[in-house]
């Protein structure tokens, strides 16, 4: 992800949604995310023309999924144990699937199921991540077709799965353990920027695969290189917690090991400079950073202004020599 050069917004990861018409532009980049693809909000709103009076339905959620490469595959139940158990099969093979509930008025995106209960990313709560029981997802996703028959009323039960259209290699397994954890108040910073982790990491590292010869998890190669990129950074900024820089590395491990990442052992030089790099970017973004070699890219105004700044400087340094 460029930063410096671009000053591209960051495209925030599981936040609740600014409004009550945009659940269908969220849930889908909700489930984009668990297929390891960093969607935003508001571009798949777009996409889907979604509009504040009749928000998205599923025929402009599908028209935003295949612009992505994926297909809004519906399957409609009566039962709800039928459903149950397609929605299950689904999650088992990693599919995300968005549910449309509260009397057809609401998308929710399942991303997970751990015995009887199932993991879901609503975002009209906060935090976003949240946890359901069988009964609980039941009675929010049941719904009674009054249009059909008013007396009456058949019980439907619609799923719809984001299916890729692509080999897809990178899916993110939220288990229950670590949706707990992105929901505790200190790791709020963590589930807010996880398509910035994501990105980054997927410049990384790599998905496993049979053709690579001993890749390294981040948690080994932590163990090999923390001490390291720690120490360094620490020393060349002068300013740091030394704390803050490992809570970073333990997110960056934390995400990894969502999505199963690993670095390929021919690659392992690179990965360490590269997260020394990101570690000292960080650095300076939270703490910043004095003037170096006569130059501070802050007050100069970006590359522009860098540019400006060293050819004043070579000007001056010109004068000083005629002089002399």
């Amino acid at each position: 992800m460029v930063r410096l050069v671009t000053h591209a917004s960051h495209r925030p990861g599981f936040y609740p949604q600014p409004n009550e018409w945009t659940c269908g532009p969220f849930a889908l980049k909700h489930a984009m995310v668990t297929l390891g693809r960093a969607a935003d909000a508001g571009a798949i709103a777009q996409t889907a023309r979604t509009h504040w009076w009749g928000g998205t339905n599923e025929i402009r959620l599908a028209r935003a999924a295949r612009s992505m490469d994926c297909d809004l595959v519906l399957e409609r139940s009566s039962d709800a144990e039928d459903a149950r158990k397609r929605l299950v099969k689904h999650l088992r093979d990693q599919v995300p699937v968005l549910l449309c509930v509260d009397q057809w008025s609401h998308w929710i995106t399942v991303v997970g199921v751990e015995g009887r209960r199932f993991l879901v990313i609503d975002s009209e709560k906060d935090p976003v991540l949240t946890i359901h029981t069988w009964p609980q997802l039941r009675a929010r996703w049941c719904y009674h077709d009054t249009d059909y028959d008013t007396d009456e009323p058949p019980v439907l039960y619609d799923l719809h799965a984001i299916v890729p259209r692509y080999k897809n290699t990178v899916k993110a397994d939220f288990s229950l353990e670590r949706i707990k954890f992105l929901r505790r108040p200190e790791n709020k910073s963590l589930a807010l920027f996880w398509n910035e982790y994501l990105e980054d990491l997927l410049e990384i590292c790599r998905p496993p695969s049979g053709r690579m010869a001993s890749p390294l998890s981040m948690g080994e190669f932590l163990r090999r290189h923390q001490d390291m990129i720690v120490s360094r950074v620490a020393f060349w900024h002068g300013d740091i917690d030394r704390d803050a820089i490992v809570k970073l590395l333990r997110n960056f491990r934390f995400v990894s090991d969502t999505y199963g990442l690993v670095i390929p052992a021919a690659s392992t030089r690179r990965a360490a400079a590269d997260m020394a790099i990101l570690v000292t970017m960080w650095v300076v973004a939270v703490r910043g950073i004095d003037a170096m070699y006569g130059m501070s890219l802050g007050a100069v105004g970006g590359r522009k202004g860098l540019r400006r700044a060293l050819r004043l400087q070579a000007e001056r340094l010109n004068k000083v020599v005629r002089r002399a």
